[in-house]
C-alpha cells in the first residue's frame, strides 16, 4: 500500500552520449585468425571529434550532427545490417543545454545532454564545468566530525552529503566520489524558536540528507525540505527556491532517519520529532504519522559480560554502573538482523531475544554504523574510531587507530601513495561493491584536497591475528618465531556450480568491434562510428523485444540478421579478400545475448527463488593437519572442520546439507542444496514485491581467522552470506504463441483464412472458428522458452472495429462481455470448458483446452459490426490473459495485454433480414423488368423501325427533292423554247415515281402485319 502524502516527482534521469573510446588492432588476416585477442574497451563520455585520443574523456558532449554518423553507415551497403533502420533511430536526435551560473566564487556545472541514436535507457549523469567549482576550502573539513552517507541502496543515481560548517551546501557525486563538487542550496532557512519548538541557536549546516532515487530530502535546524526538480535544476540559483518544498511545518524535526530499501514500488523515509510532539514518528513520504509498537525494553545499565565476548539479555543476568545511552538502530532487512547501539551493541534476529556484544567498549559511543548488506557492518564512534563486525559473529575488532593500521600506512607513505598524508579527516565511510571505502580530506604541502580510498580490512584482520598471536621458541642459541593459525581448514573451494544467470536475473550481450581492413590495422573514426551506433542499435533492440507476439526464434538479435543471415558466407568473403564497403567489416556473430555465462567458482551476489526451486552448490574443505590423537581418521577430519547453514527465514526457505568425508584427503565435501517451501509468497509481477531473505554459509570457527590470497589482495574466507529474493524472478514474461497458435488452428479446424489485406505482425482469424490460443513463457535472461503449462483467465477488455478506434471496457462492460453468469446477452466469447474461478465469474482455461467460440451476442460491442468495405466485418480484441489467482504453479503474476484480428464477423438478424429484403426486392425488380422487357420487345423493334423507315424516307424525299429542283432551272435555262413540253413530262414522270413509292409502302406494311 502507498503511503500517504503528495505525490513525488520522479526526476528524469537525462539521456547521455554514451561514446566508446577505443585503440585496438584488428587482425589483417580474418581467415588466418580465428580467435582474437582479448581486448578491453573503455566505455566513456566522450566527444565525436576526439574519440580515439589519449586519456580523452569529454564529461558532457556537444552535439553531435545528424548527418556524420548517418554518412558512416551509408558506406556499408554490402554489411549485414539495414541502414534504414539504423538511419531511423537517427530520426529522434534532440538535445538539452544549460550553461554555467554564477555561484558566489565559482561557477555551477555546464550541463549539455543529448539521447543518440534513439538510446532508450537511463544513464547516470556526470556534471563538469570549465569554470572554478564552489571551493573546497579546509574549514568545510578539517577538524569536522565525519556524518553518515545515506541514500536507497541500489536505486539511487547520485549520493548527497550534507554537514558542511555554516554552509547551505551538500557535496554531490554520481560515480561514488570518484569524483564531485559542491553545490550551493537556495532555501529559505528561516525559523524562530518557541515554546513548543526551543531552539538554542540558529544555523546554515545542512545537518541530515538523503538520497533517493525519486528525490533528496535535507534538513536545516528543525525544518524538513525535498526536491521537486531535476537534477539539473538542483543548481540553478534563480529557481533554486522553488524547487526545495518545505514539508512538515508545523512540527519540530530533530531528525531526519533514512529507510535504505524500497517497498512496494514506494520510498521511504523517517522524521523524529522533538518540543510538543516529542516522540512521535512521522513515517513514509513524511507526511503520515504512524502507531509505533514497543518491540523491547533496553536496559537501564550496561550487562556485566563477566570476560565473555557476548552474553544473551534474559533479565537475569547482573548490571554494572555505566548507564545505557541508546543512540540509534540499524536493520538489514535481507537476514532480519537488527542492531540498537549507543554506548554499547545489541543484536537481535528477531527483534525480541538480543544479544550483548561484550568486546565494543562501554567507554566509548557508537555515532554511527555502515551496513554493506551482505554481511559485513562497520562502526564509526564520536571519537572518529572504526570498527569492524562480521554478521553472524559476536566479534568486534578495532581497524582504526590500530598497530595495523600504523603498518598499512608506514607502508603506503613508503610507496608514495597519493591517499595518505599526515594530516586528514575523515569526511564519511560508505561500503562499494562490498568493499569498505573512505572519504577524506587531506593536506598534504598546504594543499587540501578530497579523495576517496580503500579501507584494508582483511590486512588489518591479518595483522592483528598475526600481532597477537605469535611464539618465540629457543632452538638451540638462538630464537624461533613461529605464528598460530586459528583457521580450521587450509583450502575452502566452491564446486558444481550452476550456471549463475538462472539465478543472478542479469542478462548481458556480446558486443565485439568491427574489423577494420585497413594495411595499418587501427580504428578509424568511421569504424568507431560504426561500432556505437551498433551498440546502441543492439540496446534498441533490446528494449524493443518485449512485445506480446513472440518471435519464431527466441532472442534480440534475430531481427537484426534474419534477412541477411543467408548471405553470411559472401560477406566474410567480401572481408577475407579486404572489398566490404567502408573498409569495415561487421561479423553477424559478433552481436548475440549471451545463455550460457559459467560460473567463476563464486556464490552469486544474490539469488532469485521462484515458487519450489531450489539452489544446489557442494563446499570442499581441507581440513587442518590434526594433532595425534587415538580416535578414528574420519571422526578427526569431521571434528576439524564443520559447516553451518544459517536461514533468516526458515519457515520460508530450507537447506539440506549432506557430507561426504575424504579421509585420504583429510577433507569434507558438503553438499547444499537450498530450497523455496512454497509458503511465503502470493504471486507478484515478474521482479516486484519480492521477499527478502538470507543465506549464511558459515564454517565453524573461521570468523575473522581465514584469509584468501588472491591477485587482488587477500580475501576473507569462511563466511558467505548471500541475499536471496523470493517471488517471481525478473526477466520472465507471458508471450502469444502465434506461430504454434497459427499451426494448431489450421490443424483442428481443416483450414486457415487470413484477411485480405495480410498483416504479418497480426495474422487474422476467422470468426466461425473456434480459436485454440497458446502461450509461451519466455525467459529473457537464460533463453529458454516453453509453452505454458499453467492456468489461466481470459478477458476481452477492450476493442473496437478498426485500430484506431480500439477503446477499453470499464470493469463492469468486462464482466458482462466475459462472465459466464452474464443474462444481458452480451458475451463476446464462449468455451466448452466447466472450469471457472472460485465465484464462477469467468472461465479458467489452459494449453488443454477446448478452444474458445466467438459469440458477439446482441448487447456485445462486436455485435452487428457495419463492413467498411465489400469484404466481411472485421473487430480488433483488446486481450487480457493473467494467470494470477488460478495458477498455483509459480509465484509469477504474470498478464499480458495483447490485439486479436477477427474477420468474418456475421451481421445481426434485423440488419441481415433488411439487407435480405432490399436484395429480395432488387432481384424481383429486376426480374420483372427483364420480363416486361422480353413481352415489349417485338413491338419496341417495329415501332424503331417505322420510325427509322420514316426517317429515312423523309431525308431521302428532301434530297430528292432538292436534285431535282436542281436539274428543272437547269434545263430551263438551256431550252427555253421546249418549256411547256418539258414541263409536262416531267410531273408525269414524278407523279409516276410518287405512285410507284406509295404502291411499295403499302405492299411492305401488309408483309410484316401478316407476319
Amino acid at each position: 500500500m502507498s503511503p500517504a502524502g503528495p505525490a513525488w516527482p520522479r526526476l528524469r534521469v537525462l539521456q547521455a552520449l554514451w561514446a566508446l573510446l577505443v585503440v585496438l588492432v584488428a587482425p589483417w588476416r580474418l581467415w588466418a585468425i580465428k580467435n582474437t585477442q582479448e581486448c578491453t574497451w573503455q566505455v566513456v563520455l566522450n566527444n565525436f571529434e576526439t574519440v580515439g585520443k589519449k586519456d580523452a574523456s569529454d564529461r558532457f558532449v556537444d552535439q553531435e550532427p545528424l548527418y556524420t554518423v548517418d554518412k558512416v553507415f551509408s558506406l556499408l551497403v554490402d554489411a549485414p545490417i539495414d541502414p534504414d533502420e539504423v538511419r531511423g533511430l537517427v530520426s529522434g536526435k534532440r538535445e538539452r543545454s544549460w550553461t554555467c551560473t554564477p555561484l558566489g566564487s565559482g561557477h555551477l556545472p555546464t550541463l549539455s545532454l543529448q539521447t543518440y541514436l534513439g538510446f532508450p535507457y537511463y544513464l547516470k549523469i556526470n556534471y563538469s564545468c570549465k569554470g572554478e567549482l564552489f571551493n573546497l576550502i579546509p574549514r568545510y573539513f578539517v577538524n569536522v566530525p565525519s556524518r553518515p552517507l545515506w541514500y536507497t541502496v541500489d536505486q539511487t543515481p547520485v549520493f548527497i552529503l550534507g554537514g558542511i560548517p555554516e554552509e547551505k551546501a551538500i557535496l554531490l557525486t554520481d560515480t561514488n566520489f570518484k569524483d564531485f563538487f559542491l553545490v550551493e542550496l537556495s532555501i529559505d532557512s528561516c525559523w524562530v524558536g518557541s515554546f513548543y519548538c526551543p531552539q538554542a541557536s540558529f544555523t546554515a549546516t545542512i545537518f541530515d540528507a538523503i538520497a533517493t532515487e525519486s528525490t533528496l530530502f535535507i534538513r536545516q535546524n528543525q525544518l524538513i525540505y525535498y526536491f521537486t526538480g531535476t537534477y539539473t535544476t538542483l543548481h540553478e540559483s534563480n529557481r533554486g527556491s522553488e524547487r526545495w518544498v518545505r514539508v512538515l511545518a508545523n512540527e519540530c524535526i530533530k531528525k531526519l532517519c533514512p529507510v535504505h530499501f524500497h517497498s512496494n514500488g514506494s520510498e521511504y523515509v523517517m522524521a523524529l520529532t522533538t518540543g510538543k510532539h516529542e516522540g512521535y514518528v512521522h513515517f513514509g513520504t513524511i507526511t503520515v504519522s504512524d502507531y509505533l509498537v514497543v518491540l523491547y525494553t533496553i536496559p537501564e545499565f550496561i550487562p556485566d559480560a563477566r570476560g565473555l565476548e557476548f552474553l544473551m539479555i534474559l533479565g537475569t543476568e547482573s548490571y554494572t554502573n555505566f548507564p545505557m545511552v541508546p543512540k540509534g538502530m540499524s536493520y538489514n532487512p535481507y537476514n532480519n538482523l537488527l542492531f540498537i547501539w549507543g554506548n554499547f551493541l545489541l543484536q537481535s534476529y528477531n527483534s525480541e531475544n538480543f544479544i550483548y556484544l561484550a568486546d565494543f567498549p562501554k567507554e566509548l559511543s557508537i555515532k554511527y554504523l555502515v551496513n554493506s548488506f551482505y554481511g559485513d557492518t562497520a562502526i564509526v564512534t564520536e571519537t572518529e574510531e572504526i570498527w569492524y563486525l562480521l554478521e553472524g559473529s559476536y566479534q568486534v575488532y578495532k581497524l582504526f587507530p590500530s598497530k595495523g593500521w600504523e603498518v598499512h600506512v608506514s607502508l603506503q607513505v613508503m610507496q608514495q601513495s597519493s591517499l595518505y598524508a599526515p594530516n586528514e579527516t575523515m569526511v564519511t565511510l560508505f561500503y562499494e561493491d562490498n568493499k569498505l571505502y573512505q572519504l577524506v580530506y587531506l593536506i598534504d604541502h598546504q594543499q587540501g584536497r578530497l579523495v576517496k580510498r580503500l579501507v584494508p580490512v582483511e590486512q588489518l584482520l591479518m595483522y592483528q591475528q598475526i600481532s597477537n598471536d605469535y611464539l618465540l621458541e629457543r632452538q638451540g642459541s638462538h630464537l624461533t618465531l613461529s605464528f598460530t593459525n586459528f583457521c580450521p581448514f587450509t583450502v575452502m573451494r566452491l564446486r558444481d556450480l550452476p550456471n549463475p544467470q538462472i539465478y543472478t536475473r542479469q542478462e548481458r550481450y556480446r558486443a565485439q568491434p568491427p574489423r577494420v581492413l585497413e594495411p595499418w590495422g587501427f580504428h578509424s573514426d568511421n569504424s568507431l562510428a560504426v561500432y556505437q551506433g551498433l551498440v546502441y542499435y543492439l540496446l534498441w533492440l533490446h528494449s524493443k523485444y518485449d512485445k506480446p507476439y513472440a518471435d519464431p526464434v527466441h532472442d534480440p538479435t534475430w531481427r537484426w540478421w534474419k534477412n541477411k543471415k543467408q548471405d553470411q558466407d559472401y560477406y566474410f568473403y567480401l572481408a577475407s579478400n579486404w572489398r566490404s564497403a567502408g573498409s569495415v567489416h561487421v561479423d553477424m556473430a559478433s552481436y548475440e545475448k549471451i545463455y550460457d555465462l559459467k560460473a567463476e567458482n563464486e556464490l552469486p551476489e544474490r539469488i532469485f527463488l521462484d515458487k519450489g526451486t531450489s539452489y544446489r552448490f557442494s563446499v570442499f574443505l581441507t581440513a587442518r593437519e590434526p594433532e595425534p590423537v587415538h580416535a578414528g581418521a574420519s571422526f578427526q577430519v569431521q571434528s576439524q572442520v564443520g559447516l553451518a547453514v544459517v536461514l533468516a527465514d526458515p519457515g520460508c526457505i530450507e537447506a539440506v546439507v549432506k557430507e561426504k568425508v575424504l579421509v585420504n584427503r583429510n577433507s569434507v565435501l558438503f553438499w547444499v542444496t537450498l530450497s523455496d517451501k512454497r509458503f511465503c509468497f502470493d504471486q507478484g509481477i515478474s521482479g516486484h514485491h519480492l521477499m527478502k531473505t538470507s543465506m549464511l554459509v558459515k564454517v565453524v570457527g573461521s570468523s575473522g581467522h581465514c584469509f584468501q590470497n588472491t591477485h587482488q589482495g587477500p580475501r576473507m574466507q569462511g563466511n558467505l552470506m548471500v541475499p536471496v529474493l523470493i517471488g517471481c524472478p525478473p526477466g520472465k514474461r507471458l508471450a502469444f504463441d502465434i506461430t504454434y497458435t497459427l499451426e494448431y488452428n489450421r490443424l483442428q479446424n481443416k483450414h486457415y483464412f487470413d484477411c485480405v489485406h495480410v498483416d504479418p505482425e497480426m495474422p487474422c482469424f476467422l470468426f466461425r472458428d473456434v480459436f485454440y490460443p497458446f502461450f509461451l513463457i519466455q525467459d529473457l535472461v537464460t533463453g529458454d522458452s516453453g509453452s505454458f503449462q499453467g492456468s489461466y483467465v481470459l478477458k476481452v477488455v477492450g476493442g473496437g472495429p478498426t485500430l484506431d478506434t480500439v477503446k477499453e471496457y470499464s470493469e463492469e462492460d468486462i464482466y458482462r462481455f466475459n462472465s459466464p453468469l452474464d443474462k444481458t446477452d452480451s458475451l463476446i466469447w464462449t468455451t466448452r470448458n466447466t472450469t471457472t474461478t472460485e465465484d464462477s465469474a469467468f472461465n479458467i482455461l489452459s494449453h488443454n483446452s477446448l478452444g474458445i467460440e466467438w459469440l458477439c451476442l446482441e448487447n456485445s460491442p462486436c455485435h452487428d459490426t457495419i463492413p467498411h468495405s465489400i469484404f466481411a466485418s472485421e473487430f480488433f480484441f483488446k486481450v487480457l490473459v493473467s494467470n494470477r489467482g488460478v495458477d498455483k504453479s509459480t509465484y509469477c503474476d504474470y498478464q499480458l495485454t495483447f490485439l486479436l484480428h477477427i474477420h468474418g464477423l456475421p451481421l445481426s438478424a434485423r440488419r441481415a433480414f433488411l439487407i435480405l429484403m432490399v436484395s429480395a426486392s432488387l432481384f424481383v425488380g429486376l426480374v420483372i423488368l427483364y420480363i416486361i422487357s422480353c413481352l415489349l420487345s417485338p413491338y419496341v423493334v417495329k415501332a424503331c423501325n417505322v420510325l427509322c423507315w420514316k426517317i429515312n424516307n423523309i431525308i431521302a424525299w428532301e434530297s430528292y427533292t432538292y436534285s431535282t429542283a436542281s436539274d428543272t432551272r437547269a434545263f430551263s435555262n438551256t431550252s427555253g423554247t421546249k418549256s411547256g413540253e418539258s414541263s409536262g413530262g416531267i410531273s408525269r414522270v414524278v407523279s409516276k415515281v410518287a405512285e410507284e413509292n406509295k404502291t411499295d409502302t403499302k405492299e411492305t406494311l401488309r408483309k410484316k402485319s401478316i407476319s
